[in-house]
């Protein structure tokens, strides 16, 4: 698994071409929303459960880019703005930083407070964090679901996410928006590993 952290850290700098000038002592930051599988979790107790978000930082170069992860369990593109939690992002972005938008897992839970529909309500949530992260000069990245680990019979990954995921590809290419396919990237670590040596 660190090495999947650590390439997928390497994919973003390079998705992202964060080239950083060593004399210019600029810091950026990267802004993380979205769900649990971004989010920080408790290091009490021996928690083993990490967002991707947290671990981020350790293949960062800090003197020059910095994460800030506002990512929280159960959060939906609907219920993160709704409850708050963007604004201060919002507040925060100055030129030249990024925001890493990554939801889904829980746009589709039929909860009224979280539940949007992709190609209506969840690409116009979608949307609006890439205007308002462009309005600030901020350059918005978007992130589909990574996979849930549910296996067939056969050892193949069952996809459940639905459309949420070309929702996610068609307001990248529609508003040409820099995509990191994270639902690919993730089955095919996931996969490899197989039913049980996934469970690490």
């Amino acid at each position: 698994m660190r090495k999947s952290l650590k390439w997928a850290a390497l994919s973003l700098m390079a998705t992202c071409c964060l080239a950083f000038a060593p004399q210019e002592q600029k810091k950026i930051t990267i802004f993380t929303i979205g769900d649990s599988t971004c989010a920080n979790k408790t290091l009490e107790k021996g928690a083993l459960e990490r967002g991707w978000g947290q671990m981020l930082p350790s293949y960062l170069d800090s003197r020059y880019v910095v994460v800030d992860n506002h990512a929280l369990n159960g959060r939906s593109s609907k219920s993160f703005r709704d409850e708050g939690h963007w604004q201060p992002v919002y507040d925060k972005i100055k030129k030249g930083d990024y925001v890493f938008i990554q939801f889904g897992h829980n746009d589709q839970k039929p909860k009224e407070d979280r539940h949007t529909d992709p190609g209506t309500t969840y690409n116009e949530n979608l949307r609006r964090y890439v205007n308002e992260t462009r309005e600030k000069g901020g350059i918005p990245v978007l992130l589909t679901s990574m996979v849930r680990r549910k296996f067939d019979e056969n050892g193949k990954l069952i996809e459940t996410h639905g459309d949420y995921l070309q929702a996610v590809r068609d307001v990248a290419a529609e508003m040409n928006v820099v995509l990191i396919d994270h639902n690919i990237s993730s089955k095919q670590l996931v996969e490899s590993m197989g039913p049980e040596d996934s469970k690490k």
